[in-house]
């Protein structure tokens, strides 16, 4: 499956749990406060579409594809985000 990389931005009401509930549910993890790792079905579009139902409509999402062979840096990530960086993203086929 392909890697994806989630990040939002919840603006006026900030309710959060419902949000979250569907990342961990689809077994994603968080190195940052607003920032998601998962590896899920695609395409982006979907992943956009499945989150959106639990954000209210003034919200900022952003979904991208993670293709192997990424160059990625990061520093004080929490959930192991750098080693999942690493497994999922930093070796190319």
């Amino acid at each position: 499956m392909p890697a994806y990389m989630i990040s939002y931005d919840l603006r006026k009401v900030r309710n959060y749990d419902a949000l979250i509930k569907a990342l961990r549910t689809m077994k994603c993890i968080s190195p940052l406060k607003s920032v998601w790792f998962g590896t899920l079905v695609g395409p982006a579009s979907e992943i956009r579409k499945i989150l959106m139902k639990e954000m209210d409509a003034d919200d900022g999402l952003i979904v991208v594809e993670l293709k192997p062979g990424s160059d990625w840096a990061c520093k004080a990530v929490n959930e192991h985000g750098a080693e999942w960086l690493s497994n999922c993203v930093t070796k190319a086929g």
